[in-house]
């Protein structure tokens, strides 16, 4: 089964989709909104990104490789990006995005 295959990287994504989300949602509610724009813009991208890779892990989709290639060098920008900021939920969004980068590498691979 597919699924099982890929169960460790759908995990990554899943948690990486979360982990963006409430990024996102913190970024907000920053006193200075404007200068985490990237960060969230960053944060939605990613965490759609995520939850596609991880819809076509589970169904065994031909193009779940090539979905996972373009999952993991958008999760890394988004690490980048969110790594830049001190804010806890900044950090901890940059770990989920590099280990979902990492898990979707080797699954491509």
């Amino acid at each position: 089964m597919a699924n099982q295959q890929y169960a460790s990287c759908i995990e990554a994504c899943n948690a990486c989709a979360s982990a963006c989300d409430f990024c996102a949602a913190s970024c907000l509610q920053e006193q200075d909104v404007k200068m985490m724009a990237r960060c969230i813009a960053l944060d939605m991208d990613c965490a759609q990104i995520c939850r596609l890779a991880a819809g076509y892990m589970a169904r065994g989709s031909e193009h779940a490789k090539a979905i996972c290639r373009l999952c993991a060098d958008i999760c890394q920008t988004c690490a980048d990006e969110c790594g830049k900021h001190q804010m806890s939920h900044c950090q901890e969004c940059a770990a989920a995005c590099k280990r979902c980068a990492e898990e979707c590498r080797r699954m491509a691979a």
